[in-house]
């Protein structure tokens, strides 16, 4: 029994010791006002955007591309239909967007896709004719100052920026919100952080810009792991890139509903993440230590998720129960003691979660467009939805996964996300 007692001691000291410098960034980002930047100079963007069948939301995208308070003339949108069997490709060159059709079955993903859409702006207009990329979903929509507030921390040197996150259906269900809480979190208590301490962010799957400067350097984009965002940070800060935010930058990017579809969509992103820690994670250690890059220490808990010391105590509880029940344990005292332990752990780590699901919603409360009861309750659900990463972690270490397309079909307009009273405003959030 004392074996048990010393074992979940020691993951918990662990748990603490790896993760403790991200409950300090809950109070630098409560406490700690962050740097408003004005614009140095106005600079050309173009936006690329991979959609594969995504004829229903992707017009709504573009329009806010094109409506947002910054010179029209600087901004183009450039489509790659990835595999479309839809007319995606004519909606988006209704809607004013330069569109290229791409088919391959071989080489499947948003990697592949986005070099060979820098490949066709190379040939066609020059990487040269733009000074940032931004990168984004079809399903997103942008709030009218997106550009604008984007383009004041970009103008002040910043070569890589990631952006406020929210959502378009937060109310949708428990795992809409689930998804959406985290987000906040993200950008509120982990990038906005971030920021205010001079290392470096991260960018997430989508809403980010990249200076020109990098995609010539990388020949296009080369980063096709099943998380290419989170490879793309990793490899930019080994090499000594500081990754930017801007928290008044907003977009509003669609969450899944269906919990067959979330899991499909999260076991590529353990996947993913398993990958970036193969090829990356020595060094990110290596250069924490010898170069003391706070930064690589950061991405490598970040890619090495907590839910990994859930597993491991959970599957040494679990044993040791098993044996017990088998007979094989004769000490029923040590057998109850266990039990009592993995339910602790469990009750200890909804707290935990709760209390940041807490702490996201009250500080994001304006953000979210729901009712008032649906923030409230999906406060409590949010543990749960983070504890289904424990057997989607577990089943990512054993199956092979593939990239598949997430479907899209809430159609709505900027109008129809922005919460009553909603105005964006220059602060980092």
């Amino acid at each position: 029994m004392r074996a048990i007692v010393a074992f979940n001691i020691f993951i918990a000291c662990c748990f603490l010791l790896c993760y403790s410098y991200q409950f300090f960034y809950i109070l630098v980002g409560l406490f700690k006002k962050a740097k408003v930047y004005d614009a140095a100079k106005l600079c050309r963007y173009a936006f690329l955007i991979s959609a594969r069948n995504e004829s229903a939301v992707i017009g709504n995208l573009i329009d806010t591309i094109f409506n947002q308070n910054y010179p029209r003339e600087l901004i183009d949108v450039f489509i790659v239909a990835d595999n479309c069997t839809d007319n995606t490709a004519e909606v988006a060159e209704k809607h004013g967007a330069y569109v290229y059709k791409r088919f391959n079955k071989n080489k499947v993903g948003k990697g592949f896709a986005l070099d060979f859409l820098l490949d066709k702006i190379q040939t066609d207009f020059g990487i040269d004719s733009y000074d940032g990329y931004f990168i984004f979903d079809a399903d997103n929509l942008l709030d009218k100052n997106y550009v604008s507030e984007m383009n004041r921390v970009f103008s002040n040197g910043y070569r890589i920026l990631t952006s406020y996150r929210n959502s378009k259906n937060y109310d949708s269900n428990w795992i809409a919100a689930g998804y959406s809480l985290w987000f906040l979190r993200e950008a509120k208590y982990l990038n906005n952080v971030r920021m205010m301490l001079n290392t470096s962010c991260a960018v997430s799957g989508t809403g980010f810009l990249v200076s020109s400067e990098i995609i010539k350097e990388n020949n296009g984009w080369k980063y096709f792991t099943l998380t290419e965002d989170i490879e793309f940070s990793v490899e930019r800060i080994l090499s000594g890139e500081i990754i930017g935010y801007c928290g008044s930058a907003v977009f509003y990017d669609e969450q899944p509903t269906v919990f067959s579809q979330s899991w499909k969509q999260r076991m590529r992103w353990a996947k993913g993440y398993y990958q970036v820690i193969y090829r990356y994670g020595a060094q990110l250690i290596k250069n924490a230590f010898k170069k003391k890059s706070f930064s690589c220490y950061d991405m490598f808990m970040t890619t090495t998720p907590a839910i990994i010391f859930t597993i491991l105590n959970l599957i040494c509880d679990l044993l040791i129960l098993v044996v017990g029940f088998y007979g094989r344990l004769n000490d029923t005292i040590s057998l109850s003691y266990t039990f009592k332990l993995f339910l602790r752990m469990l009750l200890n780590g909804y707290d935990i979660i709760l209390l940041i699901g807490l702490i996201t919603t009250l500080t994001e409360w304006k953000n979210i467009n729901a009712k008032t009861y649906k923030k409230i309750f999906y406060i409590f659900t949010f543990p749960v939805f983070m504890f289904t990463y424990i057997p989607i972690s577990i089943a990512a270490l054993f199956k092979k996964v593939k990239w598949e397309p997430i479907s899209h079909t809430i159609i709505k307009s900027l109008n129809d996300v922005e919460p009553v009273g909603y105005e964006a405003k220059q602060t980092g959030r």
